[in-house]
């Protein structure tokens, strides 16, 4: 019996101790497979278990590691994907009752990580159509509400709860998320958890559920940033089926920029806004990169409506991507009763609107990308969220009052203009629940922020650190 020690590492070890054959990639995938049938509904994280997919994957990878056709680090690792993304065989929801019995070949991002050995162990609970009708709640989804595994009564994050929660809870050892508007991150945090988020269009999105044709991105939730780094090497790249998606493969690195130290900025006023001890926490970070990085503080972002040009493409996209569950009414067979109604808003957005919103993104992304080169920064940092965790019980509004910044920093500029970011844990706050740091970058500098995120972990243990309860 392979012990929980083991089922917690990262993904790099586990790949070594594959690599050497000292780990079966049959008993590992039954270990985790066990982990997710009676743990995952302790957490709701869990939609459907591929147990015979599972099986038949890990053994063709004991046959061909055996043999000598070691594949790469990925090779015989278990994983989960969000309920959005397809996998041949098993229903993918969406996370939403209407949609419970539908069927689809492998995503894209499915079939790169089976090429590169991997073995899909679960389909990972997500809220209801990634959270595009406009959810107040945790109970967003009929799997029910996603649960930290640091503390139940409290959410996981949406709209990746289930996968933030499985990495957390060691039911698998990566999974593969996605987000339009801080549905990666968000997880990461509340769950305790490293996530990443990369730039739009290296990683194809055919075969995954759409919310925002061009704000959606897919990406890993995982121990560590080198876990990051091994699987956004496995599964970007351009993809005929995703007319998005850009020829820009990754290669996994840890290499910090040479012959200067790295220079981050530190948002202005952003962490003065946030929790105490989503506050404390930060600041404990800034003094760890203070020891390899110049620490810029003070710093403001080139001055756009980020957010509301956001909201408006994502309410008007969302709103032709649905319009059919809209107009049939099956939109009541939604689990948040405010999710029966947010759809209707969106079917009225005038096109001038929304054709404003996307003019601004070209100006607004040349200012940014000016402001980082100018600036030299490799990375801005900034609290991932201003609270911890939401309870699982009340609206999200009604959770906290002591964090005067209010929404979530940073994500309207990166996700309207498609920039990557990162987010690892950092520390503890009330109730036993996490805190996070993220860093945010240049358009297709994943590299640099994988590695200064390691840099961070290097001097840190909140990555290594385990839920009670579960191992």
């Amino acid at each position: 019996m392979i012990p929980a020690d083991t089922l917690f590492l990262p993904v790099s070890q586990l790949a070594e101790g594959i690599r050497t054959r000292r780990l079966d990639p049959v008993e590992l995938a039954e270990a985790y497979l066990q982990r997710l049938e009676t743990l995952g509904p302790r957490l709701n994280a869990v939609v459907t278990v591929t147990r015979e997919r599972a099986l038949d994957e890990a053994r063709a990878a004991r046959r061909e590691i055996a043999a000598g056709r070691y594949r790469g680090p990925l090779h015989g690792v278990p994983w989960g994907a969000k309920d959005l993304i397809a996998a041949e065989g098993y229903p993918t929801t969406w996370g939403a009752q209407p949609y419970r019995e539908q069927r689809f070949p492998d995503a894209a991002v499915v079939a790169r990580l089976k090429a590169a050995g991997a073995v899909l162990v679960a389909k990972l609970a997500s809220v209801e159509l990634a959270g595009g009708m406009g959810y107040e709640q945790a109970n967003a989804s009929f799997t029910g509400p996603g649960r930290t595994p640091w503390n139940p009564e409290f959410w996981s994050g949406g709209s990746s709860s289930g996968p933030g929660a499985a990495v957390a809870a060691g039911l698998v050892p990566f999974a593969i998320g996605s987000e339009t508007w801080g549905s990666i991150i968000t997880p990461a945090a509340f769950s305790g958890v490293t996530g990443l988020r990369p730039t739009y269009g290296r990683v194809s999105r055919a075969g995954a559920m759409a919310l925002s044709w061009t704000m959606d991105k897919i990406g890993p939730l995982c121990r560590t940033a080198e876990d990051a780094g091994l699987i956004l090497q496995a599964i970007a790249g351009h993809d005929p089926a995703d007319a998005n998606s850009v020829d820009r493969p990754y290669r996994a690195s840890l290499a910090l920029p040479r012959g200067r130290k790295p220079r981050i900025g530190v948002l202005k006023g952003l962490a003065e806004g946030s929790q105490p001890e989503v506050r404390r926490s930060f600041e404990q970070s800034v003094e760890v990169m203070q020891g390899f990085a110049e620490i810029v503080r003070d710093v403001t972002l080139p001055k756009f409506p980020y957010g509301a040009a956001a909201g408006v493409i994502i309410d008007a996209e969302a709103a032709s991507i649905f319009e059919e569950l809209v107009e049939s009414g099956r939109v009541h067979q939604l689990t948040a009763p405010e999710d029966r109604i947010g759809g209707y808003p969106g079917q009225v957005v005038l096109a001038k609107d929304y054709l404003r919103a996307l003019r601004i993104r070209t100006p607004a992304a040349v200012a940014m990308d000016r402001f980082f080169a100018d600036g030299g920064f490799d990375a801005l940092a900034h609290p991932t969220r201003p609270t911890v965790a939401y309870p699982v019980g009340p609206k999200f509004g009604e959770a906290y009052h002591d964090a005067p910044g209010g929404g979530e920093p940073v994500s309207g500029a990166a996700n309207l203009l498609g920039l990557p970011g990162i987010a690892l844990p950092n520390g503890f706050g009330r109730d036993n629940l996490p805190t996070s740091l993220s860093l945010t970058g240049r358009a297709w500098d994943e590299q640099v922020l994988v590695a200064l995120a390691h840099q961070v972990q290097q001097h840190t243990d909140f990555h290594r650190r385990r839920p009670p309860g579960f191992g």
